[in-house]
């Protein structure tokens, strides 16, 4: 399209005046913004990013939402040109991890990598809880899915899933078992054993899984519910013994170790955790789209799915939805939580 300036400026130089030479110099300068302006107008907002990027990790380093976090953030802010930083702030599993990232700007520099706990089960026991996951949070992407294992002490002498049914059974309330804290998926896994089974025990809630294997490899706490990333080390010097899986079926990594639903009482039980990444609600469209397909990208790498896989984790499908795994879940732990009377 032809505008009227150059006609301007031809017009102009047949009058070389001085107040002629001063118009030219003025429309010279108009033409010059005017085929600069369209660029510019092109660059729109500053890149992202402009700075480190925190992946904030609401549980302590070493643990398999951690081991989640740095796999996908080693691969991943290469992919991006980001430097990505893994922060751990542990506490009433993941939720407060969680309210920090709710309550950042949603401008990309603050991430979560959580878990099923803090997005979507420690709102329906825990009041304080100031966020809502599906409505403060806006999804990226599925990491993996990790189903919890059983684990027994050493001191209660239980090698196989049948022995643990019957010794709670015929024992009520004599043992304890942990998890990494009220209302997290570990707790809901373990309840609902319990309510399966017919058995009773006491719950004790772990702030993480570091003093939770500790107490329970040093003859502290009788059972656990842990993550495979958790129990893989001490399944493997044999100072715990790992009794069933919680996944409808067997995981390839520990394929001697039966699913809870082999067992007649469990008969159907399936309950698994995942891994996710997440933003503050309102992130940019078009920035959510960049890092919903590096994510996706990341997970296709064949070295990241090994260390995902080598950790316990089961990759998603490509099809996989964040937040429709989110609102399913939460609806499924809120009928066990009134079932369980977990909630004061």
């Amino acid at each position: 399209m032809r505008t009227s300036t150059p006609c301007l400026i031809s017009s102009f130089a047949a009058r070389p005046t001085r107040r002629g030479a001063l118009r030219l110099a003025v429309a010279a300068a108009v033409v010059t913004l005017g085929s600069h302006a369209p660029a510019a107008l092109a660059q729109g907002p500053a890149a992202w990013p402009t700075k480190p990027v925190k992946i904030i990790v609401g549980y302590p380093p070493g643990g398999s939402v951690d081991q989640a976090a740095r796999i996908i953030g080693d691969a991943l802010g290469p992919r991006l040109g980001a430097t990505l930083v893994v922060d751990n702030q542990g506490g009433a599993a993941g939720a407060i991890a969680a309210q920090r990232v709710v309550s950042s700007p949603a401008d990309g520099h603050t991430l979560l990598v959580g878990s099923s706990n803090e997005m979507a089960a420690t709102g329906l026991v825990n009041p304080t809880q100031k966020y809502d996951p599906v409505k403060d949070l806006t999804p990226i992407g599925l990491i993996a899915t990790a189903p919890v294992l059983l684990m027994a002490g050493p001191k209660t002498g239980v090698r196989t899933l049948a022995e643990f049914i019957d010794v709670t059974r015929r024992n009520p309330g004599k043992f304890s078992y942990g998890s990494s804290g009220v209302g997290s998926t570990l707790h809901f896994a373990g309840e609902l054993i319990k309510q399966r089974a017919g058995i009773f025990m006491t719950h004790i809630p772990y702030r993480g899984t570091a003093s939770l294997t500790s107490d329970l490899a040093g003859a502290t706490l009788d059972f656990a519910i842990l993550s495979p990333a958790a129990a893989l080390p001490f399944i493997q010097s044999g100072r715990l013994v790992p009794l069933a899986i919680s996944s409808a079926a067997r995981l390839p990594s520990l394929p001697n170790v039966p699913a809870l639903g082999e067992h007649p009482l469990l008969k159907g039980y399936d309950l698994v955790g995942w891994f996710a990444m997440a933003a503050p609600r309102n992130l940019p469209p078009a920035l959510s789209q960049q890092l919903s397909q590096g994510l996706q990208a990341t997970l296709e790498d064949p070295a990241v799915r090994r260390r995902l896989e080598d950790a316990g984790m089961v990759l998603p499908t490509p099809k996989s939805d964040l937040a429709t795994l989110m609102r399913d879940d939460m609806a499924q732990y809120a009928r066990l939580v009134d079932f369980a009377k977990m909630k004061d």
